[in-house]
């Protein structure tokens, strides 16, 4: 197993500071300004796209989180140096929080276009949406999952690393295609050039069809993959211009 290396343990701090923070003082009052809202709500604040990250719901959510974290973070500080790990990590985790934020924008317009040609007024609908409050007559407008679609883009806020992390599984299969990994409730040891792309397809299904394989529907399934194209290009270029040689410090 190897050693942890000294930006990810400073990662695995601030993260851990977050979780036991968040639960010793008023819980939804530190999910309230550090996770990510939808742009358009009023409880979007500017730091939010960075400080998500850092926010975890659960002890299985940042378990699960730091665990890869550790895993696959270490291995490629290791051979990139900090600097230039914390910065690929960070800007996976903000194009997670951009593609993100794109596909909510997508469904909270299409929902609110549908409900103002529909005779629903816009002053009247953000009323109740910044109430945390939803009209049952625009399920008859939207349909039961467009409707979860367009409320959920506004007032449900995201949190976690996750998508810095898939970031961080697309960078681990450049670097090591060929080594093994598999899943918990998968124990079959499969090569990381299948591994991540069959993981992504799976993230893809869900995010597009509403239907979890992993359990749970509150999952983010966008921002994964905004971690991950994010992670891919700059893999890619990386290793086009043979940049991923060097370290940064």
């Amino acid at each position: 197993m190897m050693n942890i290396t000294p930006t990810v343990k400073q990662l695995l701090i601030i993260n851990i500071i977050f979780f036991i923070g968040t639960q010793l003082i008023k819980n939804e009052v530190a999910y309230h300004y550090l996770s990510l809202y939808f742009f358009e709500n009023p409880q979007f604040y500017a730091w939010q796209p960075l400080t998500h990250m850092f926010m975890h719901r659960g002890f299985m959510h940042i378990f699960f989180n730091m665990f890869a974290l550790y895993s696959f973070g270490s291995a490629l500080e290791h051979f990139w140096g900090g600097k230039k790990f914390l910065f690929f990590y960070i800007s996976c985790g903000l194009g997670a929080a951009l593609l993100h934020t794109g596909v909510n924008y997508y469904f909270f317009h299409t929902g609110l276009t549908e409900l103002i040609n529909a005779g629903f007024s816009r002053d009247s609908i953000l009323e109740l949406l910044n109430k945390d409050m939803i009209n049952q007559q625009w399920g008859q407008v939207l349909g039961q999952s467009g409707l979860e679609n367009f409320a959920r883009s506004y007032v449900t806020p995201a949190v976690g690393a996750s998508g810095a992390i898939y970031g961080l599984l697309v960078a681990f299969a450049f670097m090591f295609p060929n080594a093994e990994l598999m899943m918990l409730f998968l124990p079959i040891p499969i090569k990381a050039k299948y591994f991540v792309p069959v993981i992504l397809l799976m993230d893809l299904f869900s995010g597009v069809t509403g239907i979890s394989i992993f359990g749970g529907g509150n999952i983010a399934h966008f921002a994964h993959i905004g971690g991950a194209v994010v992670g891919f290009f700059m893999m890619w270029y990386w290793k086009k211009n043979q940049f991923h040689n060097n370290r940064w410090n």
